[in-house]
């Protein structure tokens, strides 16, 4: 190719699929960077406001983003406009704001208990709820456009932003956990580099939009409940405090696969969308077996792996006080491994438009796994047994309802 000539369509792919992937790992590192960061400038008693907020980040960022950015990508690509989801934007900013206002109000009634008392705690709750949709709508019309290298860049600008607020804040020697809460929020700020994203282009006829949104927000705030929520379980069960670190760093550290994943189906929902559109059932059917076949393979060679390599990376990585045993710690790559296997199928099934199908398939997942926690006696045993059969289920579900359909 001459060296005047413009890349390839297929070159611009592959550049920005790179740079998504590289995008997301990076902001996941930020993302522990910052949590490090206000844990060592406060201390870990101050710091528990903080701590709280950015578990909230998480559950909004899977209640909302997730859903908002997957509606947006999956929409523009269906309709082969962006008029339809502006048609339907007011409808949409209304719901994020009434779970906004919704979160502020509990989280204000909790303030004592979650925040210390802290007044602006609740506040910064209701912002990041708010917000949340907002960087969804910006990563979706960016997906949506196929600038999955500007995806990669607002991954990576938002937990940069966070970890530079928080070193000026240490630099100047702040002890205030508000403020570092705050840090937080000033991560959305990379939504400014952005601002053609902000609104879709053209008009339309609004795309219906609630049932997507709340089957997907469903889905992935009970997902998440499940993937991160095994420390409090075993915390309320009665586990000693050992075991529920021990837990946490095994969680933590299995779960690296999932959050560059999280990132990359940026791209995946926009092309599978394509496919189903386009009437390529072929094309996907061999990408959802392929999904099935990889899990199956995955699991044993992950428990195989987590078991034997798990106890001593966990004790090189969070040091000697995480010590998780071969059984619970092969326990939990399999489960992160079948969640990660998981949200590919959850594409495919918003790819097909049946965002319901995927919070009824995690519902349906949590009675037998309530029924193995109340069958295993020991507590680190049951909550992580409890974590596999629940992963396995919701698995089964979501890879019913990303099954395409027969010809």
């Amino acid at each position: 190719m001459p060296a005047s000539a413009p890349p390839s369509a297929s070159s611009r792919a592959r550049s920005g699929a790179t740079a998504l992937a590289v995008g997301s790992i990076v902001s996941g590192v930020l993302a522990y960077v910052f949590f490090a960061v206000v844990t060592r400038a406060l201390g870990a008693t101050d710091a528990a406001p903080v701590s709280v907020l950015w578990a909230w980040w998480g559950f909004a960022a899977a209640g909302v983003t997730f859903p908002v950015q997957h509606w947006v990508a999956r929409s523009v690509t269906a309709d082969g406009s962006e008029g339809p989801v502006g048609g339907a934007l007011p409808r949409v900013v209304l719901l994020v704001l009434l779970a906004s206002v919704a979160s502020w109000l509990l989280a204000w009634l909790l303030r004592e208990t979650l925040f210390d008392g802290i007044g602006a705690f609740p506040l910064l709750v209701g912002a990041v709820t708010a917000l949340s949709g907002l960087m969804g709508l910006v990563r979706g019309l960016l997906a949506a456009r196929a600038r999955f290298g500007a995806v990669g860049a607002v991954l990576v600008a938002e937990n940069a932003l966070r970890c530079l607020v928080a070193a000026l804040l240490v630099a100047v020697g702040s002890r205030s956990p508000a403020a570092y809460g705050f840090a937080l929020l000033a991560g959305y700020a990379a939504c400014l580099a952005w601002p053609s994203a902000w609104r879709p282009r053209g008009s339309g006829a609004a795309r219906p939009s609630a049932a997507f949104l709340g089957g997907a927000a469903g889905g992935q705030l009970v997902g998440q409940a499940v993937l991160t929520g095994g420390p409090v379980v075993l915390a309320l069960g009665g586990g000693a405090p050992a075991e529920v670190t021990a837990l946490f760093a095994g969680l933590a550290l299995f779960r690296a696969p999932y959050t560059l994943a999280v990132g990359q189906v940026s791209a995946l929902t926009t092309r599978v969308t394509d496919l189903v559109v386009g009437g390529r059932t072929d094309r996907v059917r061999r990408l959802h077996r392929g999904v099935v076949a990889a899990t199956v393979v995955a699991a044993p060679l992950a428990a195989l792996v987590g078991g034997l390599l798990g106890p001593p990376a966990l004790r090189l990585v969070f040091g000697a006080d995480a010590a998780l045993a071969g059984r619970p710690s092969a326990l939990v790559a399999v489960g992160t491994t079948v969640a990660v296997a998981g949200l590919v199928l959850t594409v495919l099934a918003m790819a097909h438009d049946r965002a319901p199908s995927i919070a009824l398939a995690w519902v349906v997942a949590l009675v037998p796994g309530a029924a193995a926690y109340a069958l295993v006696d020991d507590s680190l045993d049951r909550v992580v047994v409890a974590f596999v059969v629940v992963e396995a289920v919701a698995w089964l579900g979501l890879s019913l309802a990303g099954r395409p359909s027969s010809p």
